[in-house]
């Protein structure tokens, strides 16, 4: 085998040293102090103006939009970004948060969703126009002209039949204003790509486990640190691959089996453990609960527009009730007190 060329090399040690450094990052899957109140919000989907609403009235911000939560721990689900354009002003609203809770007392954790996954991986089946306009500065009309210049011959040699102006048009819808500065943003490598995957996929807090898609029965064997550093190693060197933590149907991000049962998963399960008599939600809670010590699990993901449910004998809350405008469905968060999970909803203020 020949010498690694200096470029690749020099990509597998960025790779490396970017896992490393998630490693070493991330939230501690299990909190060492339990806090007095746990305030929870799912998914929130690029609406700013909804996460606003929620955390005022959940008394996390003042109406300055700084931390007035005093001691209480703010768990964000996952979900931030995608379908509507404000997720970038969320994203900031939660990163002075995180600065801003410990001193008073207070703590944020932010756990990652599968669309903030994606969107380090450049899956960007879900991130509108504005949304990329939100990264947009006076710069980018030009750097958008000098990338679209570097490949245009190449489109033309593609595409020999295609009038150059039509390629043209259509490399500029593909690629608006603001595409460049979030793919930048969003690389393992830049500012978000990095704020992501320091973001725990699963963490335990007094009790109760926080998880953006859900745990299957197959992931509990692991403990919630080797699950984090697993999601963490995946984010930092962008793995995308067939079996990657970061699609997997079964995985924290992606598993909806707690509250449906999910063709994807059932076949991944069928093959990797054919089982003749599956697994109801109540059992497989039961073997998660019991793995890790917890009394309850709290779960976004996959909406309920009817607002917060709880299930498995009141064990599981399931929390993403379409707080983003794209969904239409109630403004909800949930609290925990003393173990009890009480949940609340508000009215939206903006028109």
């Amino acid at each position: 085998m020949g010498a690694a060329k200096p470029q690749v090399l020099g990509r597998m040690i960025r790779i490396a040293f970017l896992a490393l450094a998630a490693l070493l990052s991330f939230t501690p899957a299990e909190a060492a102090k339990q806090p007095e109140r746990i305030v929870a919000v799912g998914d929130l989907h690029g609406d700013y103006a909804a996460w606003l609403d929620i955390a005022r009235a959940a008394g996390i911000i003042d109406p300055a939009g700084h931390w007035a939560g005093g001691k209480t721990t703010l768990v964000q689900l996952g979900d931030i970004v995608d379908r509507e354009p404000n997720s970038l002003q969320i994203i900031r609203s939660l990163q002075q948060l995180e600065a801003e809770a410990p001193r008073a007392g207070g703590k944020v954790v932010v756990v990652l969703g599968n669309h903030e996954a994606m969107n380090l991986l450049g899956d960007d089946r879900y991130t509108t126009p504005g949304e990329y306009a939100s990264y947009a500065d006076e710069r980018s009309p030009a750097r958008r002209e000098q990338l679209y210049l570097s490949e245009a011959k190449k489109l033309e040699a593609a595409n020999p039949r295609a009038l150059p102006s039509q390629l043209r048009d259509q490399w500029m819808a593909q690629h608006p204003l603001g595409w460049i500065e979030h793919r930048d943003a969003w690389s393992p490598s830049g500012e978000l790509g990095k704020w992501a995957a320091s973001n725990p996929a699963i963490v335990k807090i007094d009790g109760t486990l926080f998880v953006h898609g859900g745990l299957s029965a197959e992931y509990s064997k692991l403990t919630l640190d080797e699950i984090n550093r697993r999601v963490a190693a995946a984010m930092a060197s962008a793995n995308d691959g067939p079996s990657t933590i970061l699609y997997d149907p079964l995985g924290p991000l992606w598993y909806r089996g707690l509250v449906m049962r999910d063709a994807d998963a059932e076949e991944v399960r069928s093959k990797e453990r054919p089982q003749p008599k599956p697994l109801t939600v109540d059992q497989e809670l039961d073997i998660e609960l019991v793995a890790y010590g917890a009394q309850r699990m709290v779960i976004g993901h996959t909406p309920d527009l009817k607002g917060i449910e709880f299930l498995g004998s009141g064990r599981l809350a399931r929390i993403d009730t379409g707080n983003s405008r794209y969904y239409g469905g109630p403004l909800s968060w949930l609290e925990i007190v003393g173990g009890k999970m009480n949940p609340h909803t508000v009215g939206r203020t903006s028109p």
